[in-house]
């Protein structure tokens, strides 16, 4: 296919753009691709894995070498290799070396403990729980004891009247 700004060498750049929700193709050499300013837009992008990971724990000071380093009594692993490679040795390694791993691991999942799985709530356990007539009865009492001491006389009769009623199961 031909350069769609030129029409004279080779497309070797394909440029899709979408706008309002219509695509449009531009296929262009890499002469105008370059004279346009499309050219160059990958020649910084690589994924390097371990520089990936390595970016989570930061130029930690734990990154620094050491006469003795630190090793896992298991895999051998250091806390190095774990930032280098970007993998903890073993399941130990997190034991090893907890204090360096923490506040990367809290970075990463905004947390450090499991918080697991809570079951569903029953519809019998979402239901508010029915008062016993002996609740019912000491709420009563505890109303009209505030509204003798309010002196409020009349309020007073009337719970009278219904905790003799709850007592008498009518």
């Amino acid at each position: 296919m031909l350069c769609q700004n030129c029409s004279k060498r080779q497309a070797v750049t394909h440029i899709k753009r979408i706008v309002n929700g219509e695509a449009t193709e531009t296929h262009l050499c890499s002469e105008c691709a370059h004279s346009l300013g499309y050219d160059g837009l990958f020649d910084n992008f690589s994924l390097n894995i371990p520089d990936f990971f390595s970016s989570f724990f930061g130029d930690s000071p734990f990154a620094l070498s050491s006469e003795r380093t630190e090793r896992c009594e298991k895999c051998g692993s250091s806390f190095d290799d774990i930032i280098k490679t970007g993998m903890v040795g073993c399941a130990n390694c997190y034991e090893t070396f907890y204090d360096k791993l923490l506040p990367s691991i809290q970075r990463i999942h905004g947390r450090s403990k499991h918080a697991g799985k809570t079951p569903p709530i029953s519809k019998e356990a979402s239901r508010p729980k029915e008062k016993t007539t002996s609740e019912i009865i000491s709420e009563k009492e505890e109303e009209m004891k505030k509204a003798i001491e309010s002196q409020n006389f009349e309020q007073a009769a009337v719970l009278r009247d219904e905790i003799k009623a709850l007592r008498e199961g009518k």
